[in-house]
C-alpha cells in the first residue's frame, strides 16, 4: 500500500506531456500545423489570388516551428518527468517560446536578406517587413497555443490517470475480496481429505495457496498466457475436489500462443463465475467449455457454462463486476483493441475475451 500510494504522488504525476519522439505525435503535429495555416490563409485571403502563396509560405513557417518544438519537448522529455508539473510547464512554455522566437527571427532575417534575390516573387507577400509587429504576434500567438496545448496534455493526462487509479482500485479490491464460501467450502474440503486421502488435501493446500497468490499479486501485472491457464486449472482442480461428478470443464486452448502476455486473473475468474453462478445451481451440474482461438492478430477465449432457467443470470451482482472488472483491466492494457463480449441464450451464458496477441517481452513456456 505504501508502495501504490507513493507511485501517486512520485515524479510519475507530472508525466503529462505527450511522447513526441513517436511517430504518431510527430504526425499529429504535423496535422494541427497545416489546419492552423489553412485557418490562417483563409482567414486573411479566403479564396483570392495570393491564398495559395499564403498557404504555403504559413506551412512552412509553422511547420519549422511545430517540429523544432516537438524535437526539443523529445530531447527534454526525461528530464522534465523528473520535476513537479508547474515547474515542468513553465519549462516547456519557455522552450516553446524560444523555438517560436529564434524560427521568427530566423524567418525575418532571411526575408530581409535574400528576398531580394528571388525572381518573379513579391517580397512583401512571403517574408513579413514589420520587425516588431511580427515578433510580437508571433510570440503572442505561441504563447497562447502553447498554453492551451499544456493545459491540455495536462487535464487529459489527469483524467486519464484518474480512470486508471479507479480501475485499478476496483481491481484491487476485487482481487482482495474472496468469495467467503469459497473459503469455507474448500477449507471444509481440506478438513474432510486430512482423514481419508491426505495427499489430496496436501496438494488442495498447495492449490488454495497458489490461488490466494496470484489473487494478491500487482493488479497491473503481466503475466503468460500460460501461467494463465495454469491458474484457472488450479482453481478447478478445487472446485473439482467439492463437486466431484457435478464438475466438467472442456479445455480446447491448443491454439492460444502460450507466450503471450495478459493482464493477470482474465481467465480464472470467469471459470469461478461460470461454477459459481451456473454449476453450483443446477442439481444435475455441467460441464464448463473454455475454448481459445487465434484470429489474424487477435485472440479469442470462450467460456461457456449451462445456467439456470431463470431470468437476469448476466446482471447478477456478482458477474457483472467480475466481467466489468476484466473489462477495465483488458482496457487498461489495450486501449480500443481489447473487449469482452458476453451472449445469453435458454440454458447457456456465454462470455467472451477478446484481445491482441502481444508477444512483446514474453517468456518462455
Amino acid at each position: 500500500m505504501a508502495a501504490s500510494a507513493s507511485d501517486t504522488r512520485g515524479p510519475s504525476s507530472t508525466l503529462f506531456l505527450p511522447n513526441f519522439c513517436e511517430s504518431r505525435a510527430v504526425l499529429a503535429v504535423v496535422l494541427i500545423v497545416e489546419l492552423v495555416a489553412l485557418m490562417f490563409a483563409i482567414s486573411r485571403h479566403a479564396l483570392h489570388a495570393g491564398f495559395w502563396l499564403d498557404l504555403a509560405s504559413s506551412s512552412l513557417f509553422l511547420l519549422w516551428i511545430g517540429l523544432t518544438c516537438a524535437g526539443a519537448l523529445c530531447r527534454a522529455r526525461t528530464w522534465l518527468h523528473t520535476l513537479p508539473a508547474i515547474q515542468a510547464s513553465s519549462i516547456a512554455m519557455a522552450m516553446m517560446l524560444t523555438c517560436v522566437g529564434v524560427i521568427s527571427e530566423l524567418v525575418y532575417q532571411l526575408g530581409r536578406y535574400w528576398s531580394a534575390g528571388l525572381p518573379g516573387i513579391d517580397a512583401a507577400t512571403v517574408f513579413p517587413t514589420d520587425h516588431a509587429g511580427f515578433m510580437l504576434r508571433s510570440l503572442g500567438v505561441g504563447f497562447i497555443v502553447s498554453a492551451l496545448a499544456l493545459r491540455y496534455f495536462y487535464v487529459s493526462a489527469e483524467w486519464k490517470r484518474s480512470v486508471e487509479m479507479e480501475a485499478l482500485a476496483r481491481i484491487r479490491a476485487l482481487q482482495a475480496r474472496i468469495r467467503p464460501h469459497f473459503l469455507f467450502n474448500s477449507m471444509n474440503t481440506i478438513a474432510e481429505l486430512t482423514r481419508s486421502s491426505p495427499e489430496r488435501a496436501e496438494q488442495a493446500v498447495e492449490d488454495l495457496a497458489d490461488l490466494f497468490r496470484a489473487s494478491l499479486s500487482d493488479a497491473s501485472a503481466r503475466i503468460s498466457l500460460k501461467d494463465e491457464i495454469d491458474i484457472a486449472r488450479t482453481h478447478e482442480r478445487i472446485e473439482q475436489l467439492r463437486l466431484r461428478d457435478r464438475l466438467r470443464v472442456l479445455w480446447d486452448v491448443d491454439g492460444l500462443p502460450m507466450r503471450a502476455e495478459v493482464p493477470s486473473l482474465i481467465l480464472q475468474p470467469l471459470l469461478e463465475n461460470a461454477v459459481y453462478h451456473g454449476i453450483e445451481m443446477l442439481a444435475g451440474g455441467g460441464a464448463v467449455s473454455i475454448v481459445g482461438k487465434r484470429v489474424g492478430d487477435m485472440l479469442h477465449i470462450e467460456v461457456r457454462n449451462p445456467i439456470p432457467p431463470q431470468a437476469g443470470y448476466g446482471e447478477r451482482e456478482g458477474n457483472r463486476m467480475a466481467l466489468e472488472n476484466i473489462r477495465q483491466r483488458l482496457e487498461l492494457a489495450w486501449p480500443g483493441r481489447a473487449r469482452v463480449e458476453t451472449e445469453q441464450s435458454p440454458g447457456e451464458f456465454c462470455a467472451r475475451l477478446i484481445f491482441p496477441a502481444d508477444e512483446v517481452n514474453s517468456r518462455s513456456p
